[in-house]
């Protein structure tokens, strides 16, 4: 699995290690992502999503039904785990 928020579709930035001698190397700064598992009341079922920081505050803000229904539409959840 892609290290990408299915709700949010952040995923990682590339970017510049800055030692002590300002020598730079390349890096990756890696997403906030965590495998969270949420009861789905409309469908009745439990689903496995890997969802970002930044996600989790937005389906405590507007819902879990909601929050699938703009990252369907934005095209971010491209695999739904239903579990049973």
């Amino acid at each position: 699995m892609s290290r990408v928020c299915q709700i949010t579709g952040k995923k990682g930035l590339i970017g510049n290690k800055v030692s002590h001698s300002k020598t730079r190397t390349k890096r990756t700064f890696n997403a906030n992502l965590f495998d969270r598992k949420f009861y789905w009341p409309e469908q009745d079922c439990w689903i496995k999503i890997r969802v970002s920081a930044a996600g989790l505050r937005l389906i405590n803000k507007i819902g879990l039904n909601a929050a699938l229904i703009r990252a369907n539409e934005n095209g971010n959840l491209k695999s739904l785990q239903i579990l049973d």
